[in-house]
C-alpha cells in the first residue's frame, strides 16, 4: 500500500494537504486547500501504479490515466463533482476535483439500520432521479463513459440535498478499440459488480455495467442488505433474497425495476438508464426481466385506484337499478 502523504505537504506549489479523507490499495484521497484561491477545499485522489509491472504496461497505464483525466476535466454536471487539475510527481498521478461536503449515502443507511428501520423509498428514489440524470449525461457523451464503481459510499448527499456522484478512479472511456488496463481501473465494489466487469477486457462492459451497480445501490439502500455477490448468484441463480421480502414497504413497481437492473446477463437488463428510469417512476412501463412478483399482488398494489373507481361505479348502477325497482 502506497505511503500517504503528511498533512500539511503541499503538491504542485498549489494544493496544501490537511487530511486523509479515504484510502484503497492503489492510493490515497486527500482533502487539501487550493492556496492560490484562498478558501476553496478540493479532494485529491491519488494513483500510484504497480512498481513491478514492465515499463512497456506501466508507460501504457499512465497514458491512459492522463488520456481519462483531460476528457473528465472537460465534464460538468451539477450532480458531479468538476475536476479542475491534474499531474504527475514521480510515480504517482493525481486528479484534483471539488470537495463535496456532507454524508454519504452509506452513513445514511447505516444510520437508518441503527435505529432498526429503513430509508424512506420517497427520498431514496428522488436521490435515483439524480443519479440517473448524472449517469445519462456521461453515458451520452462521445464516447460514452462508465463510472464502474456505483455505490452507496461513492454517493455524496450535500447539505442542500443535491446527491453527488464522487470517486472518478474506475471511470472508463468507451473508446473504440481499447482495453481497460486492470491494474489501474480495478474491477470495481464486489457486491455491485457486474459479472462482465470482471477481467480487463472492456469490450463487455457498456451502460448495462453501470446499470447493474445502480440497481445494487438501490437493494442495498432500500433494504439495509447488501446484494448478494454476483459470483456467488451465478453459481447459486435465484438466492437473491426479493426487496419486498425484506422491507415490505417498497412498492412492488421499484421492486420489478430494482430486480430488473440486477440480472446477471446485461441482455436481460435495461437498456439504457432512460428505460430504467421509466420501471422505477412510471406505471406499467415494459420490464422483460424474467423477475415476476404475484401477479394479482402487483394489480392490488399498484393501481389501487382503480379497483375502488369499479368499485364505486358498481354501487352507482346497483343503486340506480333497486331506485328503477322500488318504482315498479
Amino acid at each position: 500500500m502506497p505511503v500517504p502523504i503528511k498533512p500539511g505537504s503541499v503538491l504542485r506549489n498549489r494544493y496544501q494537504v490537511k487530511n486523509i479523507i479515504g484510502q484503497g490499495g492503489m492510493g490515497c484521497i486527500y482533502l487539501a486547500e487550493d492556496i492560490r484561491l484562498e478558501g476553496r477545499l478540493c479532494a485529491i485522489k491519488e494513483v500510484e501504479h504497480e512498481r513491478t509491472l514492465p515499463d512497456q504496461m506501466l508507460l501504457e497505464a499512465r497514458e491512459q490515466f492522463l488520456r481519462e483525466a483531460t476528457v473528465l476535466a472537460r465534464l460538468d454536471h451539477p450532480n458531479m463533482p468538476k475536476v479542475s487539475d491534474f499531474f504527475s510527481i514521480r510515480d504517482r498521478d493525481y486528479l484534483v476535483m471539488d470537495f463535496v461536503p456532507g454524508n454519504d449515502l452509506r452513513q445514511k443507511m447505516i444510520e437508518a439500520r441503527q435505529k432498526q428501520t429503513f430509508l424512506n423509498e420517497a427520498d431514496v428514489l428522488n436521490w435515483a432521479n439524480q443519479l440517473a440524470d448524472v449517469l445519462k449525461y456521461l453515458h451520452s457523451q462521445d464516447p460514452p463513459i462508465l463510472h464502474r464503481d456505483i455505490k452507496p459510499s461513492n454517493l455524496k448527499l450535500t447539505p442542500s440535498g443535491v446527491v453527488k456522484l464522487v470517486d472518478f478512479g474506475l471511470v472508463k472511456v468507451l473508446a473504440p478499440g481499447e482495453v481497460t488496463i486492470t491494474v489501474l481501473q480495478g474491477q470495481g465494489t464486489a457486491l455491485y459488480t457486474p459479472l462482465e466487469q470482471y477481467g480487463g477486457d472492456a469490450g463487455h462492459t457498456d451502460a448495462r455495467s453501470d446499470i447493474y451497480a445502480f440497481g445494487g445501490t438501490l437493494y442495498h439502500l432500500l433494504t439495509n442488505e447488501a446484494p448478494m455477490n454476483v459470483r456467488d448468484r451465478f453459481l447459486s441463480p435465484g438466492n437473491l433474497q426479493h426487496v419486498r421480502e425484506i422491507n415490505p414497504e417498497v412498492s412492488v413497481r421499484t421492486e420489478r425495476a430494482i430486480h430488473w437492473a440486477l440480472q446477471l446477463h446485461p441482455e436481460d437488463r435495461p437498456k439504457d438508464i432512460d428505460a430504467f428510469v421509466k420501471a422505477l417512476f412510471i406505471e406499467d412501463a415494459p420490464i422483460t426481466s424474467p423477475f415476476r412478483s404475484n401477479h394479482i399482488q402487483q394489480r392490488v398494489v399498484r393501481k389501487p385506484e382503480k379497483i375502488l373507481l369499479f368499485l364505486a361505479g358498481t354501487l352507482v348502477i346497483i343503486s340506480f337499478l333497486l331506485t328503477i325497482l322500488r318504482n315498479f
